[in-house]
């Protein structure tokens, strides 16, 4: 089905443009968004891993964009990922106070995809 075959391209696009902010300059990234000075190297290390995640699944979602045997498979994993990132958001909203601008947006970019990758996932094929 097309839709799926589109938010699979366009959720590749999206998640592999937020891995590159984080990971091809941890610091750069840093010091732009979140107001730090300086980060550890233990931080950038830890954002250069999420940057892989990213990527991995980007690349999985724009393989499985392209192939009947994978797309319900990488739209579920959309929903898995856009859903714990959002509840581990949400937890952090309330454990630790409000974060930077650039993680609120997240925050909502995460709430919208959540239904929309499950009502994308739940159409006929």
């Amino acid at each position: 089905m097309k839709i799926k075959k589109y938010f699979l391209i366009m959720s590749f696009f999206a998640v592999v443009m937020i891995a590159l902010l984080y990971g091809i300059s941890p610091r750069w990234f840093a010091q732009t968004f979140l107001n730090a000075t300086e980060i550890s190297l233990d931080f950038a290390h830890i954002l250069r891993a999420v940057m892989g995640l990213y990527l991995a699944l980007g690349f999985f979602w724009l393989f499985s964009a392209f192939s009947d045997k994978y797309r319900n498979s990488a739209l579920l994993t959309i929903v898995i990922f856009s859903g714990g990132l959002v509840a581990g958001r949400i937890v952090s909203l309330f454990a630790d106070g409000q974060p930077a601008p650039i993680l609120v947006i997240y925050i909502g970019i995460e709430l919208v995809f959540l239904p929309v990758s499950l009502w994308v996932f739940r159409l006929p094929e």
